[in-house]
């Protein structure tokens, strides 16, 4: 039996977990963070230690596809990895110096981890909420306000808890494997949604939050994914219909 890349061990757990019906439980959760742990920048097609003008890698001599260099990102990437009604997944790289301003995952579970690199990372959670106006405002508290420096376990973020609204910015070039249940969907009512955060000098710990529009600075660009292909539900399907029409 061929042994299953960690992008598929990866995949094939997301699935099964989000899939299902109800919530997945608090040790599922953690089954994941667990996988999520013992993935590295290699796993997804990265070199960390990569330095080149153009963050891809030239082909091999074989024809297959380098790898990604860690170091020459020069704007926050997006690499997809896999996305469905139920879960995505993906890796956001950034140079030294770029900010992802704050933004909010609404109604979602998401698991991060740094693969490389050190981030300066600040999250809130919603302690009472307005949102009658036009727009959302809010008295939030401050769960983390630190840098955080790979290697480091994966951080859990839930719907209500765990500083589902945040920000990060790079002290120097990394990369966040991130997986997000369910994903942003304008359709289904889960926008990404930016914020400006006015800390309350009276109550340390506590901010005022107020939604504002997508900032004009934030681009974010897309690179290929070079790490292991996955097996999804789909291709398995298509697979075995194949295999049922030649019958």
């Amino acid at each position: 039996m061929v042994e299953r890349n960690k992008i598929q061990v990866l995949y094939d757990a997301c699935h099964a977990l989000f899939s299902q019906e109800g919530l997945p439980t608090f040790q599922q959760i953690h089954y994941l963070k667990n996988l999520l742990d013992k993935i590295e920048a290699i796993d997804v097609g990265i070199d960390e230690f990569g330095s080149c003008d153009s963050p891809i890698s030239e082909t091999n001599i074989d024809g297959s596809r380098g790898l990604l260099c860690g170091q020459g990102f020069s704007e926050i990437t997006y690499i997809h990895i896999h996305e469905c009604d139920n879960f995505s997944i993906g890796v956001f790289c950034l140079p030294a110096g770029k900010l992802f301003p704050l933004h909010d995952h609404p109604g979602m579970t998401v698991l991060s981890k740094i693969l490389y690199g050190s981030v300066h990372v600040k999250a809130y959670d919603w302690i009472k909420l307005d949102t009658s106006g036009c727009k959302t405002i809010g008295l939030a508290g401050r769960v983390i306000d630190e840098v955080i420096k790979a290697p480091h376990e994966p951080s859990i973020l839930f719907p209500r808890s765990g500083g589902n609204i945040h920000s990060f910015k790079a002290l120097t070039p990394c990369a966040i494997l991130d997986v997000l249940s369910p994903p942003y969907s304008e359709e289904f009512g889960r926008p990404s949604t930016y914020y400006s955060d006015a800390p309350i000098p009276s109550l340390t710990g506590y901010a005022m939050l107020e939604e504002k529009p997508l900032p004009n600075d934030l681009v974010v660009h897309g690179a290929p994914y070079l790490g292991p292909s996955i097996v999804t539900l789909y291709d398995y399907n298509f697979c075995q219909l194949g295999f049922q029409n030649h019958v």
